[in-house]
């Protein structure tokens, strides 16, 4: 039997669309999954809207053949193989489906089926059942801007953290925001312009909305040996994440061990344990009370 160190502790994570969770927490969840503890992902939505970035996939558009949501459930299914996750499920089961809401102030926001049209009330009851079965010890959601200005990046974190509000029968002990610190993508700007290349197109680390200021950032999770993993996983969203696109543009400039750390904002609960060399504390379940 395998030393399983965090056996017993239990992780749920909420995000608004399939490849979300692996661009943001991919390593954090296959770390803390070949520990032993418990990782629940729960989608909002099945991407519906995304854009196709494999030519020979494009009939799938929302615009084509609308059979986009169901290969991101595929995709899914692959990237959570590949970072050791059994626990994945989209927000209302059988009940609901919500449908992905498109950018902010597109004409998808307006239709009644959309994620941004839920009810929060509702779409945290479903989540409150979740909730209700895992028992989580951490929840990891996005801030209130969700990272970027996404509406169904916002309606996840006002589901999530509305959802953590109601929960009676059991307390959710840590909550996180997923942050990246100002310093690291400044850093790899000025990398990359030295390629001749950007990172999303940005001049300056400011012109880029989902960086947090560095004293804002409370938590990393340091999964360098879980790096691997998490490429592989990204790779499975091939319609979303282009393999000369800017994410592995930054790893060719940084390194991949860029993506070994991830960074979060402590919200609910207090901050426990060993603290690295910048004040921030290194471990999601430091001070969980495990039962």
């Amino acid at each position: 039997m395998p030393n399983l160190p965090y056996a017993g502790y239990r992780l749920l994570l909420v995000h608004a669309h399939p490849d979300d969770e692996t661009i943001n927490n991919g390593a954090t969840m296959a770390k803390y999954a070949a520990l032993g503890a418990q990782v629940t992902l729960v989608v909002c939505t099945r991407g519906e809207e995304g854009e196709v970035l494999v030519p020979g996939l494009a009939h799938l558009a929302s615009s084509a053949t609308d059979a986009l949501g169901g290969h991101r459930e595929l995709e899914l299914a692959s990237a959570m193989k590949e970072l050791g996750i059994s626990d994945f499920r989209f927000l209302g089961g059988e009940k609901k489906h919500y449908r992905d809401s498109g950018m902010m102030g597109t004409e998808y926001n307006n239709r009644t089926d959309v994620f941004w049209q839920a009810d929060v009330d509702e779409a945290a009851g479903y989540l409150l059942d979740v909730i209700g079965e895992v028992r989580p010890h951490v929840l990891i959601t996005y801030d209130e801007i969700g990272g970027y200005g996404h509406p169904d990046h916002i309606q996840a974190h006002r589901v999530a953290m509305r959802a953590a509000e109601l929960s009676q029968d059991w307390h959710v002990q840590k909550i996180y925001w997923n942050a990246i610190p100002k310093s690291l993508i400044a850093h790899g700007i000025e990398e990359m312009k030295k390629t001749g290349s950007s990172f999303f197109g940005a001049e300056s680390v400011d012109d880029l909305p989902f960086v947090k200021d560095d004293a804002l950032v409370t938590t990393v999770v340091d999964a360098a040996e879980f790096v691997d993993r998490k490429m592989a996983a990204m790779k499975a969203h091939e319609t979303q994440i282009s393999l000369d696109g800017p994410f592995f543009a930054l790893s060719n400039n940084l390194g991949l061990q860029v993506w070994g750390k991830e960074f979060y904002s402590l919200v609910g609960g207090e901050r426990f344990g060993d603290l690295d060399s910048d004040g921030r504390e290194t471990d999601l379940f430091a001070g969980v009370n495990r039962s």
